[in-house]
């Protein structure tokens, strides 16, 4: 069941009127293991009437290391995207990182991500926003949230930001919180990703390292800064995860933490109106 926001004639501005969630492992590590994450957030789903897009990266070409793993590849990753998306009705988000891949990209899933690393890629930016898809721009960790309003314009008006920290130092990042309303003045659904915000860039002696204990009190606040979503990267065990599973949240924990988050979003609301 699509998200009543995936509206091909929807336009930048008009904002979903209740918290939605991007969760899933980092990368694919199998089908198996993407199967098992998809059924146990469509059974949220349908539980507690949550908004949830599956997402998970094919390849992880920003790796720090050489022998840091990337994922199956596009060819096999398209495919377990697919077949999340068909059996479980899903939504699917993932990311690219050449122009040349943004068509191929397009015809499998319903957002197509920019990563924070590449958000100032003029032309790959162009190519995502070229394919009607919506695009979720990371914001960069060196960028302030004033200059997402140009990457915004480079990707056309289908287009979502998400805040995921700034570098503060070496292998450390910080949350601006004040960015996030910064971000929506410029008309788009602001997303928090609390995973990512908790990552200590290379702090794992080639890999990254990262905190997952601070995610979820992160994401309330970010609720507080009235965001329109809330990303996790989420894994069955994140300690055995091949890729950022010291800042992966726990899925048993997110399947608890999701309803309570969305009943928070909407106290807010509430409390705004």
């Amino acid at each position: 069941m699509p998200l009543s926001f995936f509206k091909q004639n929807q336009n930048i501005g008009e904002y979903p009127e209740r918290l939605f969630f991007i969760a899933g492992p980092c990368v694919i590590e199998s089908e198996t293991l993407c199967c098992e994450v998809a059924q146990r957030l469509a059974d949220l789903r349908t539980k507690y009437d949550l908004d949830i897009v599956f997402k998970a990266s094919y390849d992880k070409a920003n790796r720090l290391s050489a022998s840091s793993f990337r994922g199956p590849g596009r060819e096999s990753g398209l495919k377990i995207l697919e077949k999340v998306r068909k059996q479980f009705g899903l939504p699917v988000l993932t990311d690219i990182h050449e122009t040349s891949q943004a068509a191929e990209v397009a015809e499998i899933v319903d957002v197509i991500q920019i990563p924070a690393l590449l958000s100032r890629q003029t032309d790959l930016l162009a190519a995502a926003g070229k394919t009607g898809k919506w695009v979720n721009i990371k914001k960069g960790q060196c960028m302030a949230p004033e200059d997402m309003e140009f990457a915004m314009q480079k990707a056309g008006e289908k287009v979502w930001l998400t805040e995921r920290g700034t570098f503060f130092g070496y292998k450390r990042l910080v949350v601006d919180f004040a960015g996030i309303p910064i971000m929506k003045r410029f008309g788009a659904p602001v997303i928090f990703d609390a995973t990512h915000s908790v990552q200590l860039p290379g702090g794992g002696n080639g890999v990254s390292s990262g905190n997952r204990d601070l995610a979820l009190p992160l994401a309330r606040a970010a609720l507080a800064m009235e965001v329109n979503g809330l990303f996790f990267e989420v894994h069955p065990d994140p300690d055995r995860a091949l890729c950022d599973g010291p800042n992966s949240l726990r899925l048993d924990v997110f399947e608890r933490a999701a309803p309570r988050l969305a009943k928070m979003f909407e106290m807010i609301r509430r409390a705004g109106d």
